[in-house]
């Protein structure tokens, strides 16, 4: 029996960012670049990826994660700009970026970070750009610079606004349609 479940901790995004998210996406798929998209009800602002984690350590991590935000108020965030990573000219992960509210959760981000790296778990070297992640390019090809050229055309497309109040512990199990997600915990921001 395999104890390990792939975890990670996440802020999930409101209708709106997912309506707009999935209009963006509908814009770039016709770009003719490989690339394999998120389904809209995946769609969620990733705060830490731990991996495969042992099924007898969640319950420690999910309080880690609880305590790390309970003293953090609840904040607005916008969705902003479409981009990607490393670059435009080099598109890896195509994504939908933040405006206003990016100091929050790097913050948010930063509280996760602390408490799960005392219990183990290695700290990202990479500085943390909250975005939602749109999809991933499989390789080159000649529709790369199409979909380049519609990502720059698209950097201040507005993605919505949200309200953050709390972060989710998911489990991810791959299967043959790609990952589907299960809630473990929810960690509500308390600070006022």
């Amino acid at each position: 029996m395999n104890r390990n479940v792939r975890t990670f901790v996440a802020v999930e995004i409101s209708s709106e960012m997912r309506q707009r998210a999935g209009q963006l996406i509908e814009r770039l798929s016709t770009a003719g670049a490989k690339v394999r998209w998120v389904e809209p009800h995946n769609l969620h602002f990733t705060l830490k990826f731990l991996g495969d984690v042992d099924l007898l350590d969640i319950p420690q991590l999910c309080e880690a994660v609880t305590g790390a935000v309970a003293d953090l108020p609840p904040f607005e965030i916008e969705a902003f700009g479409a981009g990607a990573f490393p670059d435009l000219h080099n598109p890896r992960t195509v994504w939908l970026g933040v405006g206003r509210g990016t100091e929050e959760m790097v913050e948010l981000h930063d509280a996760v970070e602390r408490a799960l790296t005392t219990l183990g778990f290695r700290r990202e070297q990479r500085r943390y750009r909250p975005h939602v992640t749109l999809g991933r390019v499989r390789g080159a090809g000649p529709g790369n610079l199409e979909l380049a050229e519609r990502l720059a055309k698209l950097a201040d497309f507005p993605g919505g606004i949200a309200s953050i109040e709390e972060v989710v512990v998911f489990s991810s199990e791959l299967g043959r349609d790609g990952p589907s997600y299960t809630e473990l915990a929810t960690a509500a921001l308390g600070g006022r």
